[in-house]
């Protein structure tokens, strides 16, 4: 039989009702609220069937052992170091793998800002788990929104939460946009990112990395919202920032730092990026 809680050492708390309904009418927690928290370690027979689904959008991560999660006729696996994405009002089930019980940490939030940044992260029925990148962030932020809930619901504990919970929604679309640890585009960023005072072509990059020259400029397209050469130049215009602002070098010799030799192509570059000369830069206050 299926638990829904009551597992040995588990966190879980559940905002009263009126106390949600009078957060939402507030400045901030209005548009980012925390309803539910917590932890299950070692959930065995852990599970829930939400027909109609709920009210909030939950979020769950798997720290240890996998579970499944049921949306729009698809069941997915999750696995240790997924993430699980629910949208409000969608129907689903969810629950640990007999004999390999998940252990989750999870939070329900509501809010007028929940559907968009839910939007970022890709969840959509039929696909709402989502591989990570980065966990440990996750799973940090999700025991710490739990912990605050645990000691109180002040309206300041509630506020802190949603912070929280909006670092948290804006974790897993950030990760979503980050490439794979060892794609091809992870590993074009990397060649680029080692070479901002060099030249590189398109053709020849895209060779290195095994794809297609229009193959890897749709990567970029996608992930940047520009092409690779694009994406070189604002490394180099980046890093003809820092210089500027940390070093006493000329305008020439950042140029040719940032692989443009000529000054006065490198100073039309800068200004058409930032709207005003390396030098008017530079003597910005800033800070």
């Amino acid at each position: 039989m299926e638990r829904t809680e009551g597992f040995e050492d588990q966190r879980l708390s559940v905002l009263p009702r009126p106390l949600v309904a009078a957060a939402l009418t507030r400045p901030v927690t209005r548009r980012m609220l925390v309803t539910d928290a917590g932890w299950f370690p070692h959930a065995e027979r852990h599970g829930r069937h939400r027909p109609r689904g709920a009210d909030e959008t939950i979020v769950i991560v798997c720290a240890a052992g996998s579970g499944w999660v049921d949306t729009g006729g698809v069941r997915e696996r999750v696995a240790p170091g997924a993430a699980v994405v629910i949208p409000s009002a969608v129907p689903h089930a969810y629950g640990a793998t007999p004999g390999d019980a998940w252990t989750i940490w999870w939070c329900h939030v509501r809010g007028t800002d929940v559907a968009e940044l839910v939007e970022a992260t890709g969840a959509a029925p039929g696909r709402v788990a989502l591989s990570l990148r980065a966990s440990e962030r996750v799973i940090a932020l999700l025991d710490e929104i739990s912990l605050a809930l645990s000691r109180d619901t002040t309206p300041a504990t509630l506020t802190a939460a949603s912070g929280m919970a909006w670092r948290l929604l804006t974790q897993l679309a950030v990760d979503r946009m980050r490439p794979e640890a060892g794609s091809p585009l992870q590993r074009a960023m990397r060649y680029l990112e080692e070479r901002i005072d060099g030249h590189i072509a398109v053709p020849e990059l895209a060779g290195m990395v095994g794809v297609s020259a229009s193959h890897l400029s749709a990567l970029f397209r996608e992930a940047t919202g520009g092409g690779v050469i694009a994406y070189h130049s604002a490394l180099k215009m980046a890093r003809a920032r820092t210089l500027l602002d940390t070093t006493d070098l000329s305008v020439a010799d950042i140029g040719r730092r940032v692989g443009m030799d000529d000054p006065f192509y490198f100073s039309r570059r800068f200004r058409a990026v930032h709207g005003m000369s390396p030098r008017a830069y530079r003597a910005t206050h800033k800070g």
